[in-house]
């Protein structure tokens, strides 16, 4: 994606329910500016890496990630930050 990503897209990611996260995390990475700094990997417990790149709509998208699921994907998930827009999360896998 080369837009910034919109109001309405920013408040979907903020107001994500929970469900579907396999499609959520594909959601997360069609909006996700530059595909190379999304870097997902794993079936059964999938490591997430996102880098910001220092763009202001891939830091959008982090602040609107603290707000999901009310605040339960970050506290469920994230591992980890480091100075520069760096981010990781392992994340669980239901069967």
């Amino acid at each position: 994606m080369e837009d910034y990503p919109t109001e309405e897209e920013l408040e979907f990611i903020e107001k994500w329910d929970g469900q579907r996260l396999e499609t959520f995390l594909d959601y997360l990475e069609t909006h996700w500016h530059w595909p190379d700094y999304f870097k997902r990997s794993g079936k059964k417990v999938v490591r997430l890496e996102l880098h910001t790149g220092g763009w202001s709509g891939n830091e959008d998208i982090i602040e609107a990630l603290h707000g999901a699921w009310n605040g339960m994907f970050w506290f469920l998930y994230w591992q980890k930050s480091t100075r520069g827009g760096h981010y990781y999360f392992t994340i669980p896998m239901e069967e």
